[in-house]
């Protein structure tokens, strides 16, 4: 399914192609190992902490040699997390915590490292499928080398296995599109039901290639009357069906997690647009974004061009369906990395083309592109590394241990700290209850129209707890009349550099 129909080649240019491509994933392998056993902070830790936190407490539930109160405080920390999507990476993570004996939160990291290697594979051969093994190359090596898809695929969260699904899902779904075999209708199907039922949001990338593949190379009458279609469309659907339906009618924990997503107002909103194309901007790039645009006009057969098609009318339907965090939350893009990748394939095709028409031989080209392709994996790499290496979060744990030990493990606690309360939960082993930001009050008001009220949240949320704890001195700045509050009716209980804390039970004045 190649653009062209090049001649075999040889052997010696067998073995050179298996070395780059062995090369390239060696090295995206080994970038992301590097500071491999530092804290989950570098990357959206309040998404991390909330997967952490509920592996932690699968697997206290029968960890060998844990306090009774340890072992409650995380189970309850785990069961008091919201529930949207089965927490699958969770429970692998908590089994291998088992064998392991302990839960290191590195365990997690080579989990979602792998995943998004796997999902390199998929790239590659979906993109050689497409184009040539030379697209392939390039969309494997975009998608391995990203900086923020190298961060992105070490956290602990769903995402990197949900985007390798996908992957693998398209890749399955081209394959099938070409023999229309069972064999490939099944893997396509599983493929894409298991990215569903990983992370909702995949249904629209999965949706988006299927319509394009069956509406624009198939057709939908054609499609209808074949059975094959009709087993990757329930395959698809079966799985996540089932966990929703379970999850709303029959458990019912699913039944408050579907608000707030689609925000109408934002659609007449310039901020809406200008959060999106800021995101982009910061998962893929402007250059990149606007390239793969003009590659997807370059695809020189019918299936890929109808496969591309669909999965930008996916994305565009994601970016609207889900405007507040894909304006807001910049990994909400992360699907982007893997279709910029793929419609980036033909400009690298056509450009090496182009290079060999020019030479006249082939050689030049490849010993060009070759060291190009090494020189700019290498400083990607490089600049990578370095961000690793200048940040060490470490002392975070000791931090929030020592809080934890100076306020005890049985206090009720209200907090503005980092990530929700979550660091001082994981590493404090302290219940927090949060304090809003004032973000999150903004995203109240426009998601919900609940405008709050400022005393009747603070004696709500303060009523019979003993602390008041600050860490988060940035936001704290901002709420000035939380500031004059706390300061004119509560003694400080304690105060460093680091954080201030307010004892709440004996007011210096009356409210």
């Amino acid at each position: 399914m190649t653009a062209t129909q090049p001649t075999a080649p040889s052997r010696r240019a067998r073995l050179w192609r298996i070395v780059l491509v062995t090369a390239v994933f060696l090295a995206a392998l080994g970038i992301r190992l590097y500071d491999l056993t530092d804290l989950p902070l570098d990357f959206h830790p309040t998404r991390q902490l909330f997967s952490a936190l509920k592996a932690r407490g699968i697997y206290y539930q029968s960890a060998p040699g844990v306090p009774d109160w340890q072992r409650q405080m995380a189970i309850d920390q785990w069961q008091q997390q919201a529930t949207i999507e089965p927490p699958v990476l969770e429970f692998i993570v908590a089994e291998t915590y088992q064998l392991a004996g302990n839960a290191d939160l590195w365990i997690a990291r080579i989990y979602s490292i792998v995943f998004w290697m796997l999902g390199g594979a998929a790239v590659y051969l979906l993109a050689k499928e497409l184009t040539s093994w030379t697209g392939g190359l390039a969309a494997a090596s975009f998608f391995l080398f990203l900086p923020y898809g190298i961060i992105a695929s070490r956290s602990f969260q769903p995402d990197p296995l949900m985007v390798a699904l996908t992957a693998g899902f398209l890749w399955a779904l081209i394959r099938w599109q070409s023999a229309r075999t069972w064999r490939w209708a099944v893997a396509a199907g599983l493929f894409g039901g298991l990215a569903i039922v990983i992370k909702t949001t995949a249904v629209f990338f999965v949706a988006g290639g299927l319509a394009g593949v069956l509406l624009g190379v198939i057709g939908l009458r054609q499609a209808l009357r074949n059975r094959q279609a009709w087993l990757i469309g329930g395959l698809i659907l079966l799985p996540t069906a089932a966990y929703y339906i379970y999850g709303v009618a029959v458990a019912g924990y699913l039944g408050q997690q579907f608000g707030g997503r689609f925000v109408p107002s934002l659609l007449v909103s310039p901020a809406f647009y200008l959060g999106w194309e800021s995101n982009i901007n910061t998962v893929v790039g402007r250059l990149p974004f606007a390239l793969a645009l003009f590659g997807t006009l370059l695809f020189a057969n019918k299936p890929a061009r109808s496969l591309a098609f669909g999965l930008w009318g996916g994305y565009l339907a994601y970016g609207i369906l889900f405007n507040y965090h894909n304006s807001t939350h910049d990994y909400y893009q992360l699907p982007l990395i893997l279709i910029t990748a793929l419609c980036l394939a033909p400009l690298a095709e056509t450009l090496t083309v182009r290079l060999g028409a020019v030479w006249q031989t082939r050689f030049p080209v490849r010993a060009a592109a070759a060291l190009l392709l090494v020189f700019s994996l290498v400083m990607t790499s490089w600049d990578v590394r370095r961000e690793l290496r200048n940040t060490d979060y470490r002392p975070q744990a000791e931090f929030w241990a020592s809080m934890g030990g100076m306020l005890g493990h049985d206090r009720s606690i209200v907090g503005l700290t980092q990530d929700y309360g979550y660091r001082a939960e994981y590493w404090g082993w302290m219940h927090i209850t949060n304090w809003p930001s004032l973000g999150d009050l903004q995203y109240q008001a426009l998601a919900f129209g609940a405008e709050s009220n400022f005393e009747d949240t603070f004696a709500t949320l303060t009523n019979g707890r003993e602390f008041f704890l600050v860490t988060d001195f940035e936001e704290f700045d901002r709420q000035t009349q939380l500031q004059e509050l706390l300061y004119a009716r509560y003694p400080v209980f304690a105060q460093s550099d680091d954080f201030i804390i307010f004892y709440l039970l004996y007011p210096l004045a009356a409210p």
